[in-house]
């Protein structure tokens, strides 16, 4: 299993998350992931640069880690004609170390352009016809599409990398991996769900990329690290059922006041030690992930995260 490192752009702003991201490819991480949000989850989380930008810059300033969105939502804020074009860019300028991760985002953030939030009947609709569009581009040459949600008149991209962009899509259950295994390259998901895995591997006709992802927050006290998650992380308890509809950070406040610290503890790996976060890397491996983004907790606290994965866990985990 490859190991990554997750520069979460709802908790450090954009100048700190490339600083992140050159330390985090000296520590020994394999790729990057980046979160594309307008929002944070929570108000005490506290950022929202625009990931690309920021994408372009941490290109420059690492050499050999790859890159993903983790993942971009490629059908109301941005237009996957649009989407296509960014990526391509990031392509060029990482010398082909991109891989475009795509969802059906999140109420969270697709609200801002004012088109209301459908249901995730019409929001996979979408995905799937943005996915076609981004790949007809990839291909190369001028694309006309008319599909039932989107159109696109006679666009190019005139700055295509030599290497085309592998596309990772986000899925939830059997009926999403049917609809994206046979369109994209790599299959992404939160948990650590065995039939996701052999499901993709089946509708894809081959043993493919699977990337996960899972929090942890390091500390030196274990206490402050169930505070800190507690105060930052506790809208993951709600699953993305729940966080794919909700339309703000207030929303999130209220509907996780009664989640307990200690609930918060259950779920994500919290203190000092390797053992818990080696376990919960564990359960992702053997459910047949080939790759795995850790997500530490607190923006402030990834420069002594970095040490610590550097000198211990990263050698621990391989």
């Amino acid at each position: 299993m490859r190991i990554g490192y997750t520069l979460m752009t709802e908790q450090a702003g954009p100048k700190a998350l490339v600083a992140h991201a050159a330390r985090a490819e000296r520590a020994g991480f394999d790729f990057e992931v980046m979160s594309d949000h307008y929002f944070p989850w929570l108000d005490e989380q506290g950022h929202a640069p625009y990931a690309w930008s920021v994408l372009g810059a941490v290109a420059q300033v690492t050499d050999r880690v790859e890159l993903m969105t983790y993942v971009t939502c490629p059908t109301m804020r941005y237009h996957p004609a649009v989407v296509a074009q960014k990526a391509a860019t990031v392509q060029l300028l990482s010398d082909d170390r991109f891989t475009l991760g795509l969802g059906a985002g999140e109420n969270l953030n697709e609200h801002v352009v004012g088109r209301g939030w459908p249901p995730v009947n019409v929001r996979h609709e979408l995905l799937r016809e943005a996915v076609e569009i981004i790949s007809l581009l990839f291909d190369g040459g001028y694309v006309n599409y008319a599909g039932d949600h989107f159109r696109v008149d006679s666009a190019k991209l005139w700055d295509l990398p030599a290497r085309r962009v592998p596309i990772a899509v986000a899925v939830s259950g059997s009926r999403s991996v049917q609809t994206f295994a046979p369109l994209a390259d790599a299959m992404v998901a939160t948990e650590p769900n065995a039939e996701l895995c052999r499901d993709w591997d089946v509708f894809q006709g081959r043993t493919a990329r699977k990337i996960g992802q899972v929090p942890v927050c390091w500390d030196p006290s274990e206490d402050e690290a169930v505070k800190r998650a507690h105060d930052q992380f506790r809208w993951f308890a709600g699953g993305w059922k729940v966080n794919s509809e909700l339309p703000g950070p207030a929303g999130f406040a209220g509907a996780t006041q009664f989640v307990r610290p200690s609930d918060v503890a259950e779920q994500i790996p919290c203190g000092p030690d390797v053992g818990p976060i080696a376990e919960a890397v564990r359960e992702f491996a053997e459910a047949g992930f080939t790759d795995l983004a850790l997500v530490q907790i607190g923006g402030e606290n990834q420069e002594e995260f970095l040490e610590f994965a550097e000198s211990d866990l990263l050698p621990a985990l391989r």
